[in-house]
């Protein structure tokens, strides 16, 4: 009896299917019904750990909108991840919005300042571009430090507890469902988003933005909308952040936030929403192996203990460069492959 080898599709509405496979399908249910009852086991510290791992990837796959999928490189996501916090703390805490509204609204504030930054993507790109993100970074982290009556400046900016309807978000379980829901849809809306006319001229500006202008793509728009969406990502991030840590200060999101984004969609590859997800996972828990293992030299090699800071950011170094040499594309593409090769097996084709 003959077998396909592969996935057979006959129609356009197979070929664009958000689960073409049975076998993807079911990963994702088995995934999703181990994220719901991950809280049951118990785990303070890993519970914690999944949050932020939750309100990253909700920023990654903002920053991999704009580079991963549009191809214009941003150095200042950090920034309107803060903008989102301290609207989003702002809203609730003077205006007296509700948490759910302050946080759609956080994100439209985000993405309002978003594409005044953004401005500069119609005339430069590349490491110009990245210069004047990177001046975005600067401007706002000196404002959230500088405007004390508006952000308490280094003192911080005490957040009011998420809530809606009844329902208090004062625990790290009830947070984790919030969090996990938030999650579900940013993915779902860029996988969605990627599928539709607007993906599409993102993915054409990235690969040849001459070429995409020639037939008829407009560069002004989807350019400043990349940054819009971006920019929309990192706010809901940020308020899901800010009324997460309770009390947010200018700390929360300097450049190095920043540049740990971007690392973030190099090492799960850039262009997949997969690589989001499995970048941020990668880059919140490698630290915590690495504190692991330093930890461990530092009780065989007590002598080594003044330096255990600086081997971990070493170490943490060598691993990304590494990643940058030898696997450019991402964990997402060392995914691919070994998907590709079970696949196929056991024919080597």
């Amino acid at each position: 009896m003959a077998e396909f080898c592969g996935h057979k599709k006959s129609t356009y509405q197979e070929d664009q299917a958000i689960f073409p496979t049975r076998f993807r399908r079911n990963l994702l249910i088995a995934f999703l019904c181990f994220t719901i009852f991950f809280p049951f086991l118990g785990f303070g510290y890993l519970q914690y750990l999944a949050i932020i791992i939750g309100i990253t990837i909700i920023a990654a796959l903002g920053i991999n909108i704009l580079t991963g999928f549009t191809g214009l490189i941003s150095l200042g996501h950090a920034a309107f991840v803060g903008v989102g916090a301290y609207s989003s703390a702002l809203l609730v805490s003077k205006l007296g919005f509700p948490f759910w509204l302050a946080l759609p609204v956080a994100g439209v504030i985000a993405s309002i300042i978003g594409i005044i930054f953004g401005l500069p993507s119609l005339r430069v790109k590349g490491l110009y571009l990245a210069m004047a993100t990177l001046a975005a970074q600067v401007l706002l982290n000196f404002l959230m430090f500088n405007w004390k009556s508006l952000t308490g400046g280094v003192d911080g900016y005490v957040v009011p507890t998420a809530r809606i309807g009844p329902i208090v978000f004062d625990t790290d379980n009830k947070y984790y469902y919030l969090v996990l829901a938030m999650v579900l849809i940013a993915a779902l809306s860029a996988k969605q988003l990627f599928r539709s006319k607007n993906g599409r001229a993102y993915i054409a500006i990235r690969d040849r933005d001459i070429a995409a202008e020639v037939i008829g793509i407009s560069l002004f728009k989807y350019k400043l909308q990349s940054f819009a969406v971006s920019s929309f990502y990192a706010g809901v991030a940020g308020s899901l952040l800010g009324h997460y840590l309770s009390v947010i200060t200018p700390e929360n999101f300097t450049l190095t936030l920043s540049i740990n984004y971007l690392a973030i969609v190099i090492i799960g590859g850039m262009g997949t929403i997969l690589g989001s997800i499995i970048g941020s996972f990668f880059i919140i828990l490698l630290p915590e192996f690495l504190n692991i293992i330093i930890r461990h030299l530092g009780d065989i090699f007590p002598y080594l203990a003044l330096s255990m800071f600086y081997m971990k950011m070493i170490l943490f170094g060598l691993i990304i460069v590494g990643f940058l040499i030898f696997e450019p594309k991402g964990l997402a593409e060392i995914y691919q492959r070994i998907k590709k090769y079970f696949k196929l097996w056991p024919y080597a084709y």
